[in-house]
């Protein structure tokens, strides 16, 4: 470890062994003075030998250095932003081992009492998402570096896990817009997908030409995109179980062969739909509007084709496999969507006792 003067200001460099007893050497300059380059050393040291004695800004370097690459790339964007713009700037210079419950509430206060140059306050699903990205650097401390408690933990949330109501088309009301749609063919086959498919936008925006099976009439699902920083990026699927094969209904089948029919030299690993997702946003305020049908969101298509399979009959489990939800518990979560559906249990169990009546006339 040594500090250095250079030139006009200061250098900090701190050697060490890592974990696989290589030696290393890392280094900063640009200090304005020579305490500042020696309260980075002791950093440095502390983060080294996993020492809670460091400052919560440290502690998420390391929490970066443990996590980034076991997150998918655009998961750790979001969670890297909220840390360094609503977390680090309130407790990063605090040490992670004195901050303590009081601290968490009156961040908590800070966050709930925010609002922007228009006057808006954070959504409660965003307040929610704020106190679970604290928590989990918490948790991270206890688990991995002994820190005693999560103080984030001992408070409680803060906001609301529960979004916005879904809101979903009928299949009239889509028929409406898929029909607007039809002037601009890549516009209206990338719905036709979203709605009868139930696919979501990113899966969509991955396909490959390889993976439809006309023959069976599938397509399989296995990748998503994303517009990371400029790129575009090839990523895993939500979730383990966002990996299926989806049968498509045979007018499907037919479009889609139609579709990859007027695509001029396309290879099987092109994506079919080279298009952003503010692209397919303005299409769907384009057709809404010309449809005179209420606007949905994108995501709203697939909330749709799920309602249209609950209204069709099919079970939770059936509906879960088809769609990629991780849990049939997601798929109850729609259940609210048919308000009929509850007046036609009643009028179905209305049937049975009426049976039930009759029998007890007869046994009197």
């Amino acid at each position: 470890m040594a500090v250095y003067k250079d030139g006009t200001t200061w250098r900090a460099v701190y050697r060490y062994t890592d974990w696989q007893g290589n030696k290393r050497q890392t280094q900063k300059r640009g200090f304005a003075t020579k305490r500042e380059a020696q309260k980075w050393e002791r950093e440095q040291l502390l983060k080294t030998k996993a020492e809670l004695d460091m400052t919560f800004s440290s502690f998420v370097d390391q929490y970066t250095e443990d996590m980034k690459s076991r997150i998918k790339e655009n998961t750790w964007l979001t969670k890297e932003h909220i840390l360094r713009t609503k977390i680090v700037p309130y407790f990063g210079n605090r040490k992670i081992n004195e901050i303590q419950p009081k601290d968490i509430i009156a961040w908590q206060n800070k966050m709930i009492n925010h609002r922007d140059e228009k006057g808006k306050a954070y959504s409660p699903v965003y307040l929610k998402s704020l106190h679970s990205q604290l928590s989990a650097v918490f948790n991270h401390a206890v688990r991995f570096y002994g820190l005693p408690e999560n103080p984030a933990l001992k408070v409680g949330g803060m906001g609301k896990s529960k979004s916005r109501e879904m809101l979903f088309w009928t299949q009239d009301e889509y028929s409406k817009f898929a029909y607007e749609m039809m002037d601009k063919p890549r516009s209206f086959y990338a719905f036709e997908m979203l709605y009868w498919c139930g696919i979501r936008e990113g899966e969509l925006l991955a396909l490959t030409p390889e993976d439809f099976d006309f023959t069976k009439g599938t397509v399989t699902i296995n990748k998503s995109y994303q517009r990371l920083n400029g790129k575009d990026i090839i990523t895993e699927p939500k979730t383990p179980k966002s990996n299926r094969v989806v049968q498509m209904p045979d007018f499907l089948v037919d479009e889609m062969k139609d579709y990859m029919q007027r695509l001029y030299k396309i290879r099987p690993k092109d994506r079919l739909f080279e298009v952003t997702k503010s692209y397919l946003h303005r299409e769907m305020d384009r057709g809404a509007a010309a449809a005179g049908v209420k606007r949905i969101r994108i995501h709203d298509l697939r909330h749709s084709h799920i309602s249209l399979l609950i209204q069709l009959g099919y079970s939770a489990v059936a509906i879960a496999d088809r769609v990629g939800h991780e849990s049939i518990d997601i798929t109850y979560r729609y259940a609210h969507l048919f308000p009929t559906t509850q007046g036609e249990m009643a009028q179905s169990l209305n049937k049975i006792r009426g049976g039930e009546n009759n029998v007890s006339e007869k046994q009197r």
